[in-house]
């Protein structure tokens, strides 16, 4: 606790001291460099409102708005009692077009008797009252009139009555269901309302949509999950006439291996739409499939006879008709599709991969059996770290008739949807031989974990081995081995682990060491308690990158083990240096370790010089380490050595997850 607090205090000592930087510069009218130094001062402090106040004044200066007005809100979140404060925020809102919360604010404000705020919202509500009613009054004599409700409910929403403007935009949408942006002003009001399962449907019908600017926003405003059966079942309620909407759930079904479902979806696809090609097809491979030649064969012919020739050649492929001769068209049908794909390649080469997904999706839409489209939307998923999504388009691309997709996709299937698998078994092993102790030291783990999504934890079995060459011939010396180097033992536990992030995980584990060696006066079989927080991060160019470049990593644990006399010990080992080419690294070392128990072997300081490197003959995933090291003690009360040592390691590493 206490050492949690001295690392606050540096924190915002630092903090501070980059604060004072920014308001010299700020004197100095120097406002980009007060606005940067600004901003590093309250990431590494966030909680002063001081300096974030002065920091939105200074974003006004040079004339960024809408920085200046989130800087206000955020200083309003964590004072809310600041009514100076608040006014700013609220006059910015309204300013850069967030009239609603504008109004939200000043009404708060003007309950607690600020005169400024009730003039402000006074401004604001009068106009929006007296549209309404004027509204009102005009549809109680023509219900009917679209831009009447639509009118009716833009000013609702703004008034924030929700409830009232949500009754007047489904009125609108029924008399104008071709109007797609109302779907958005619905999926908005339902979501103020508290009913997220309509505000979802209005949502997802409106990403599945003819219109891309409509779609686009919708997609942003919807969970990033694939949607389930029954909101898709939801939406097209809402939307019946959404075919695009509708094929997609058919398509769905199909992947459910539902074909009656998906068949009954298609079926109302031409019902609505008697001239989708795309959909009669797919209904006529159903009925096929299903030995439904009567129904079958006339779609099937349809399609054939159709000005769709791609589609016209699938279907004799299908049919294992010879494909008909005929000139290329000079311009593709499936415009759309081709340019978004275009688009899409463009945005993935420069690494703007949103951009890269979203018209990958639309290329999806215009035709879902391009399992180009679905492996590239797999790959751009996997990048974004949306991971479940990028599983299912790999799983859906590695049934590609394309050979290559199909084998890219499933490499990668299989890569992926181990993470993500309910057990995940991970091993790695470290021989290491040490000129210091002139021993072979050998440290390795096998652990299981249990991967369920519900648990913000991890639970997993363990079996580590912690053993050296010498063992017990060497402790009979006035200089044993320090028992951290080797246990002399394998430690069977069971445990639990936190996620990694940012480069950190805490995990605990209970167990029983079971000595391989004989010793005196000591049971083979003992109890071990152990646990611990793992930072770990690697920043630059790492070993197999195909360029040159600095790299820098750092590894410390924070170690609880039972078996120590109950002792803590921290670990901290940290490498700086150069990747000269994809095999090889060369770097510096500085090593750190101290404990709470203030023992002369878990006290020292290392520095030196090593490199890191493979050859083609190791297996996958191994790498070599040579290391010379000059050690220092930083305590020795009862050291039988040296205060200083030189140490030459060399080992191996392999790691390995399945």
């Amino acid at each position: 606790m206490f050492s949690r607090i001295l690392i606050l205090v540096a924190i915002s000592a630092n903090a501070q001291t980059v604060l004072d930087r920014a308001y010299t510069a700020l004197r100095e009218k120097d406002y980009d460099q007060a606005i940067r130094l600004f901003q590093q001062g309250l990431a590494a402090d966030p909680a002063k409102t001081a300096p974030r106040k002065d920091l939105a004044y200074t974003l006004l200066k040079t004339g960024d708005t809408e920085a200046a007005r989130d800087q206000f809100a955020e200083a309003m979140r964590r004072d809310p009692s600041d009514q100076h404060v608040a006014l700013e925020y609220a006059f910015l809102a309204y300013e850069t077009k967030q009239p609603i919360q504008a109004r939200r604010v000043f009404d708060r404000l003007r309950r607690l008797g600020n005169a400024t705020a009730e003039q402000a919202f006074q401004n604001i509500d009068r106009p929006l009252k007296e549209g309404i009613a004027r509204w009102q009054k005009a549809l109680a004599e023509i219900p009917d009139n679209f831009s009447g409700n639509e009118e009716l409910a833009k000013l609702a929403e703004l008034r924030d009555d929700a409830a009232l403007a949500a009754h007047h935009y489904e009125i609108a949408w029924k008399l104008k269901p071709s109007y797609r942006v109302l779907l958005l002003d619905l999926g908005r009001v339902y979501a103020d309302l508290g009913r997220a399962a309509d505000s979802h449907a209005a949502l997802l019908a409106a990403s599945r949509g003819a219109e891309p600017r409509v779609a686009e926003q919708a997609r942003e405003l919807l969970n990033p999950r694939y949607p389930y059966v029954y909101e898709f079942q939801r939406a097209l309620a809402l939307d019946p006439a959404n075919t695009d909407l509708r094929r997609e759930l058919a398509y769905l079904f199909m992947e459910m291996q539902k074909k009656p479902e998906a068949e009954k979806e298609f079926a109302e696809i031409l019902k609505q739409s008697p001239g989708d090609l795309l959909s009669t097809a797919q209904l006529g491979f159903l009925k096929l499939g299903r030995q439904d030649t009567t129904g079958a064969l006339p779609l099937l012919d349809k399609v054939l006879k159709g000005d769709d020739d791609e589609l016209s050649d699938r279907v004799r492929s299908a049919l294992k008709m010879p494909k008909a001769l005929r000139r290329r068209p000079e311009t593709s049908r499936a415009e759309v599709k081709v340019e978004a794909k275009v688009l899409a390649e463009k945005s993935y080469q420069l690494g703007f991969m949103k951009d890269a997904l979203k018209y990958l999706t639309i290329a999806n839409e215009s035709d879902p059996l391009d399992f180009e489209v679905m492996l590239k939307l797999g790959w751009a998923n996997n990048i974004l770290k949306n991971d479940n999504e990028a599983v299912r388009w790999f799983d859906l691309a590695r049934r590609a008739p394309d050979d290559k997709i199909a084998a890219e996709a499933h490499k990668a299937y299989k890569n992926l949807s181990a993470s993500h698998s309910l057990l995940r078994t991970t091993f790695w092993a470290l021989p290491m031989f040490s000129s210091r102790w002139q021993d072979v030291f050998a440290y390795s783990q096998v652990k299981t974990e249990i991967n369920l999504a519900s648990l913000p934890i991890k639970p997993y079995f363990s079996a580590r081995l912690l053993a050296d060459a010498r063992g017990i011939e060497r402790s009979r010396t006035a200089t044993a081995n320090p028992q951290y180097l080797s246990e002399s033992a394998a430690i069977l536990g069971v445990g639990f682990s936190t996620p990694v992030k940012h480069g950190v995980s805490g995990w605990a584990e209970a167990g029983t060491a079971l000595s391989y060696r004989s010793r005196p006066g000591l049971a083979r079989a003992t109890p071990d308690f152990r646990g611990g927080l793992v930072i770990a991060r690697l920043f630059g160019t790492p070993l197999g990158s195909e360029s040159k470049g600095w790299f820098t990593e750092t590894a410390n644990d924070i170690v609880y083990v039972s078996r120590f006399d109950n002792d803590t010990i921290v670990v901290s080992q940290n490498k700086i240096g150069r990747t000269l080419l994809p095999n090889l690294q060369m770097f510096t070392s500085l090593n750190a370790n101290t404990d709470l128990k203030r023992q002369y072997w878990a006290n020292f300081v290392e520095l030196g010089a090593g490199l890191r490197t493979r050859w083609s003959t190791l297996p996958p995933n191994v790498h070599f380490t040579f290391q010379v090291l000059r050690g220092v003690h930083t305590r020795n009360e009862g050291n039988p050595r040296r205060p200083n040592y030189f140490d030459v390691r060399a080992g191996f590493w392999y790691a390995i997850t399945r």
